[in-house]
């Protein structure tokens, strides 16, 4: 396949709405440069749990080839994007006592690490990430790095993300099925904001709000620390569901129109106007009136958007947000849903645009594709760390060589 200065990466999503596959590059610049992509409409999987086998392995496969014919590669090893509402956190605290005081090395501070992600997790789940929020040194708080500092005892906040062993045992299978090997495991909303988040945005406070098919998931910055991450099991798929329930319409007619005419807002000029359905097989076409269509994603958006903001109300997090909103995903191209969003947070808010990146157009043009791309980063970052230990990814899990 020819010789390459750098050894590739590959993002693996078995999404609820697209399988993908997205190869990439990390230059020495830390520029990422897209290699290829393979793309085929998932079936097998509903709100990111596979209900199909062998449907989910032909999507996986028939990704995999597209990205190896594009990109001129041959894949033996995935990284794989995960989401939905298997995901939790919980944050844990840990400290220990630094024998005679004096000065806090580095062999201190991954001891303290290592206590705090031995933490027990219910029956039958597994660590995703352990993230380090901050550390203390005897009663003072919130420090950032203690290394170098001196003190008698040291803790760390961290959080904890975790996942159902079943669940992410199954989604392994189908990769391995598709004859590949599984190096990590990554959390969507955590990718997506490696994507898109600039080292002082992340300083000033922000949300990255990834919209998938099957699920929600966000990761909040704030006090120049990931303060929280969380996902819920409602997605675009919803939104379509109830489309059709609302409308008297079925899947695929729903599909369509929330692509072409949907909007988060409601446009109160042109509520009364109507739309011609494509007719189905079995049909005619007939006309549904655009306000009630806008109504309904109207009012499945701002509930979707308001799970994420009463999360961080809860913790305190709104007014440490400067940056704002940042939205991802498929969802993230819904006509009106950033002026919503603006809305339901009360911040400012955009589209996450992956930075630093280049390649191929379609992957690197949008927000669709920034899970993946933040993946192939946190991927590539880690192959030249020698896996690092502040982030744990199922190695033992996995069964890897």
């Amino acid at each position: 396949m020819g010789f390459r200065d750098q050894p590739i990466v590959v993002a693996l999503e078995l999404g609820t709405t697209k399988t993908r596959a997205l190869v990439g590059e990390l230059r020495e610049d830390n520029h990422l440069m897209l290699l290829g992509l393979g793309e085929a409409p998932s079936q097998g999987i509903r709100k990111s749990e596979i209900i199909d086998f062998d449907a989910a392995l032909a999507g996986a496969e028939y990704a995999i080839a597209q990205a190896e014919e594009n990109a001129k590669v041959g894949i033996k090893q995935v990284n794989l994007l995960v989401s939905g509402g298997n995901l939790r956190t919980i944050m844990n605290s840990a400290s220990i006592p630094l024998e005679d005081g004096g000065e806090i090395t580095r062999e201190d501070v991954s001891h303290v690490l290592e206590v705090a992600r031995t933490v027990n997790l219910p029956e039958d789940y597994e660590l995703v990430h352990s993230i380090p929020q901050s550390f203390t040194i005897n009663d003072q708080t919130e420090v950032l790095n203690p290394t170098g500092l001196e003190g008698d005892k040291i803790g760390v906040k961290m959080l904890i993300l975790y996942a159902s062993s079943v669940w992410l045992r199954n989604l392994v299978k189908v990769a391995k099925s598709a004859s590949v090997d599984v190096e990590i495991i990554a959390a969507s909303g955590l990718c997506a904001a490696l994507a898109v988040l600039a080292p002082e945005e992340k300083q000033q406070g922000a949300v990255v709000i990834d919209l998938g098919g099957g699920s929600t998931n966000y990761i909040a910055y704030a006090r120049q620390t990931i303060a929280a991450a969380g996902s819920f099991a409602v997605g675009g798929d919803h939104l379509t569901n109830d489309l059709a329930r609302g409308l008297k319409i079925t899947l695929s007619q729903a599909e369509r129109l929330k692509e072409q005419c949907g909007s988060a807002v409601i446009d109160l000029r042109r509520r009364g106007e109507h739309i011609e359905l494509t007719p189905e097989s079995s049909g005619r076409g007939r006309y549904v009136r655009l306000g009630d269509l806008q109504t309904i994603t109207h009012h499945r958006m701002e509930e979707t958007l308001s799970l994420v903001r009463d999360e961080l109300e809860r913790k305190e997090l709104l007014h440490h947000l400067g940056r704002g909103v940042v939205l991802t995903g498929g969802g993230a191209y819904l006509r009106g849903v950033t002026e919503l969003a603006e809305r339901v947070f009360n911040l400012p808010c955009q589209l996450g645009q992956p930075k630093d990146v280049s390649g191929v157009a379609l992957a690197t043009d949008g927000p669709q594709y920034a899970s993946a791309i933040g993946l192939l980063r946190m991927a590539a970052q880690q192959n030249s760390r020698r896996k690092p230990k502040i982030l744990s990814f199922l190695g033992s899990f996995l069964g890897n060589r």
